[in-house]
């Protein structure tokens, strides 16, 4: 178990999992902005994956899929304006977007990704 490496744990899940030169992160939430338009939550849940990035010695560049969950699939365009601002240039990750009820009221996005690390 000692190469498998685990941030921000509590008795249910990890923010991210780190293990073979890939970091896994969990799918995160506009905690702070919950109740916000789309692009507003896109934003914030964008800085949080930064962070995580950060921690696992990664970043947007070695990005390798991502996974989206939409409450409405209205906020398609909104939270592609934020995606794409954010999205170096020739680092797009094998992606999916889906439209899904989220786990609580007030959260209208989802954002899951897997990177390589180092």
């Amino acid at each position: 178990m000692s190469d498998i490496v685990r941030i921000k744990t509590n008795s249910r899940m990890s923010m991210a999992v780190i293990h073979g030169g890939t970091v896994y992160i969990s799918g995160q939430l506009a905690l702070d902005s919950r109740g916000e338009d789309a692009a507003t939550q896109t934003r914030e849940i964008l800085r949080r994956i930064d962070t995580l990035l950060g921690e696992a010695d990664s970043g947007r560049t070695r990005l390798l899929s991502a996974s989206i969950w939409l409450t409405d699939m209205a906020h398609f365009d909104a939270m592609n304006a934020e995606w794409d601002a954010w999205l170096p240039e020739g680092a797009a990750p094998a992606r999916a977007t889906v439209g899904a009820a989220l786990a609580m009221p007030g959260f209208d996005v989802e954002i899951a990704v897997v990177a390589a690390t180092g």
